[in-house]
């Protein structure tokens, strides 16, 4: 009998299938509480909010409360497959240290009030500053885990309302490379391909992406493949010897910071080989000839030089993507978080855009997303797009957006680009922005250079809103804290990394007297008298599903355009991906299989930009390089990363995820199973750095750059040489100090889409203690498997029998059909 300890075997058992065939159903099941099926009241429609994968789900719930999660059979996503996170994530929602009323601060002490004192004192000094200083004062930070509602209605209060350009969210650290990368190369935001691709190609392959810890069922939709006929080849680019890694055909491990030198040296072989679809480069796009110059020059020995990837390797590569019949890329933070981040993924666009790799089953690709609600972040309008991907520079995209509010469109700032994350609390720091209303994230643990980043949420000078479940480590330097309700407690929607949309019902009521986003919002917007031109309230919607058809309205005629979509056609079956509208009613799997994009200069979302500087393209020089819409073969030359090891900081640091956990661990973090397999931060290190160091499986070691410091246990596994990783997840809530491994992080970011560099700091490491025997407390079913085979497994969420009950109750149950 195959194990059911989902800790312990994360992906499941297999169900075997090959090319063209349909996915097979698994449907999972946990139930805690001791709990047992015969005892659920209802089951309530949802989908996951702990990654980005949007598995559908049932939530159980028994008496008033959530006691566990099901698989839903039916969706196209997850064919009825649930991830750890997804069993086990849903028990923080039952957390005894939920926020469960209002907070305001009183003598530099946070005291409970109530909601109406609460809101007077946001209101009271929203109207101060902009009667004082206007809508430069004012500034929101939001999140990747809201619902749809939630993004378009604040996107609404504060572009359209307020009239600031001063909105982003956490989605700048995870997804902000994946719009700017589609962007580049198609004139628009919007995966082209989809889940079911891997169904069909023949060749897998996996850039910075380490899908078997961040979207783990899609992990096991390759693991499926794999073990059935005729599976696909894979390539994995990653430094660290990943499970993806472990189950390619090739792994190529380059320095952090060298991917666009490594993405040259393919892309030079496969136009020195000729193995390029002319006709559609003809027909379908423009820049080919400046490609092909740019890489002419850079032969993989060249590019083996800078990235530490041997040549033969680097041929081998553009060998299997060049003769792939039906290619299927994906593309995550390994390349995002990067110096060059926008720059290396648009050269994986590249790639199926000279193979004609697009739009057809298995020919697709996805710049994935890190956050459940991201790519509803970015449609919205919520971070530094404009709502529906309408474009910032085009006066007519302004007017058709104001119409759609009946507000002026004076009043929707777009005198210049919009602030992105890291220049908002730049001006937070110089005191520009003197209110920071941030909901769902928690950057005093996130962002990078976290001294400077609570030393701006510290000052005295800025009013800090802070809208969460717990009171996190930015939470408890706020003002105001806000208790919001969750995922399970409200209804709303939100779409996955493949554009499927999903319905999540409310399934119980908030603790205490925690409030939607939505309700939060729109009761700031009441209360602040905001009107559109008839003098009626703005927004004009009251509740989440009219919300949504106003969402629609907003997106008729646009690339995510909603209007064939609604709550009742997303109840009971599978989620619906979009575009869906009169000519698409049943959704649209895969964009661009006419070879046709949003790129014409009149629709497009942006103009783009250098890749190298940043600098953005004007419109008439964009309309003289692209006048017919087609995709564009960007070209970028590759430039060292602006901190390199060396001297006192010999190691190149890279910062990243685990499977058991997820962001800043809120919700993660008080789920058992999940903290238990994850507990605390731990340092990789490869074997032959830690004996040349001295450095033991366990060991307690500091790991410093010119920035901070972080005490962690040493984990010896398979990185690379000369790379150090720390996850990120670890900060303050529930532990001591110096263990946030942004600490040491750099506070600099991608030219184009201000995406922070979380993967290339200098570093240190030395050794302060022996851990005496005792491991590292880093999972051994992951990235951060040890090389030393003693090291006890990782084991925890259920145990091997079906039918049994872990201590404290529940039970795990999987079915295949």
């Amino acid at each position: 009998m195959p194990s059911k300890d989902r800790i312990a075997e994360p992906w499941g058992t297999r169900t075997p299938y090959g090319p063209g065939e349909e996915w097979p159903t698994r449907v999972d099941t946990y139930l805690g509480d001791g709990s047992s099926p015969d005892q659920v009241d209802a089951w309530v429609q949802s989908a996951s909010i702990l990654h980005s994968n949007g598995d559908a789900l049932d939530i159980a719930v028994r008496e008033g409360r959530i006691v566990g999660v099901r698989g839903r059979a039916e969706d196209r996503v997850n064919r009825g497959r649930l991830d750890p996170k997804d069993l086990f994530g849903w028990q923080a929602n039952n957390s005894r240290e939920r926020l469960t009323r209002p907070l305001v601060r009183e003598n530099g002490e946070l005291v409970e009030t109530d909601w109406d004192t609460a809101m007077e004192r946001v209101v009271r000094r929203s109207k101060e500053l902009l009667d004082e200083q206007g809508t430069s004062a004012i500034g929101f930070y939001t999140s990747g885990q809201l619902f749809l509602e939630e993004y378009y209605t604040l996107a609404a209060v504060g572009h359209g309302a307020i009239g600031t350009n001063h909105m982003d969210g956490n989605t700048r650290l995870c997804t902000a490379t994946a719009a700017a990368a589609l962007k580049e190369s198609f004139g628009c935001d919007g995966q082209p391909g989809s889940y079911a691709d891997i169904d069909h190609a023949d060749v897998l392959a996996l850039y910075g992406h380490n899908m078997a810890e961040t979207q783990t069922v899609l992990w096991a939709r390759v693991l499926d493949r794999l073990a059935g006929p005729e599976p696909p080849r894979v390539l994995c680019v990653d430094p660290r010897a990943t499970p993806v890694a472990r189950a390619a055909d090739l792994h190529l491990a380059p320095l952090p910071g060298t991917n666009v030198a490594l993405m040259n040296g393919i892309l030079h072989e496969l136009i020195r080989r000729d193995m390029v679809d002319h006709e559609y480069v003809e027909s379908h796009t423009v820049g080919y000839e400046e490609l092909a110059r740019q890489v002419r020059d850079h032969p993989p020995e060249t590019a083996a030089e800078i990235c530490g990837v041997p040549a033969a390797r680097i041929r081998e590569a553009a060998e299997m993507l060049g003769s792939a019949e039906r290619l299927f890329s994906t593309v995550l933070q390994g390349f995002y978080q990067s110096h060059q981040a926008t720059a290396a993924a648009v050269q994986v666009n590249n790639v199926h855009l000279l193979r004609g790799m697009l739009g057809r089953p298995g020919a697709g690709l996805l710049q994935m997303n890190g956050q459940p609600t991201a790519e509803n972040t970015r449609e919205c309008g919520a971070d530094g797009d404009l709502t529906a991907f309408r474009n910032w520079n085009n006066d007519e995209h302004i007017t058709d957006l104001a119409a759609v509010w009946n507000i002026d469109h004076m009043r929707i700032p777009h005198y210049t680009p919009p602030t992105h994350a890291m220049q908002i609390f730049r001006y937070a720091e110089k005191g520009s922005i003197r209110f920071l209303w941030i909901s769902g994230t928690n950057p005093a643990v996130s962002l990078p250079e976290l001294a400077r980043i609570r030393s701006v949420l510290e000052k005295e000078s800025l009013f800090l809103v802070v809208q969460d479940l717990f009171l996190t480590e930015t939470a408890e330097l706020a003002d105001v804290v806000l208790p919001a309700a969750t995922w399970g407690e409200k209804t709303g929607t939100f779409t996955n990394s493949d554009r499927t949309v999903h319905l999540s019902e409310k399934a119980v009521e908030p603790p205490g007297e925690a409030r939607p986003d939505l309700d939060i919002f729109l009761d700031y917007a009441r209360r602040m008298d905001f009107r559109d031109k008839d003098g009626n309230p703005f927004p004009q919607w009251h509740d989440p599903e009219s919300a949504f058809e106003a969402w629609k309205r907003a997106t008729e005629g646009r690339p995510c355009d909603y209007t064939g979509i609604t709550y009742d056609r997303l109840r009971g079956g599978s989620g619906i991906q979009w575009p869906c509208n009169e000519d698409r009613p049943e959704g649209t799997e895969r964009l661009y299989g006419d070879g046709r994009f949003w790129a014409a200069p009149d629709v497009c979302e942006s103009y783009g930009r250098d890749l190298v500087t940043g600098a953005p393209m004007e419109e008439v020089e964009y309309r003289a390089m692209n006048p017919e819409g087609r995709a564009i073969l960007r070209a970028a030359e590759y430039l060292p990363p602006h901190e390199e090891p060396g001297g006192d900081y010999p190691f190149a640091l890279t910062t990243g995820r685990t499977l058991y956990q997820f962001h800043t661990r809120t919700k993660t973090g008080r789920a058992p199973q999940l903290n238990e397999a994850a507990p605390e931060v731990w340092v990789e290190v490869s074997g032959s750095d830690a004996e040349e160091l001295g450095i033991g499986e366990g060991d307690l070691v500091e790991v410093a750059s010119p920035r901070g410091v972080v005490h962690a246990r040493a984990r010896i596994c398979g990185i690379r040489p000369g790379v150090l990783f720390l996850p990120f997840h670890y900060g303050y809530w529930d532990g001591g100090h110096d263990r946030a491994a942004n600490e040491m992080t750099v506070n600099d970011w991608d030219p184009v889409s201000k995406q922070p560099l979380f993967k290339t700091a200098a570093a240190r490491i030395r050794l302060l203690e022996a851990g005496g025997g005792t491991p590292a407390p880093a999972p051994t079913t992951t990235a951060s498997r040890p090389l030393d085979a003693r090291v006890p497994r990782t084991r925890g969420g259920v145990r091997a029998e079906a039918g049994e009950h872990i201590a404290g109750g529940g039970e795990w149950e999987s079915r295949s059909r």
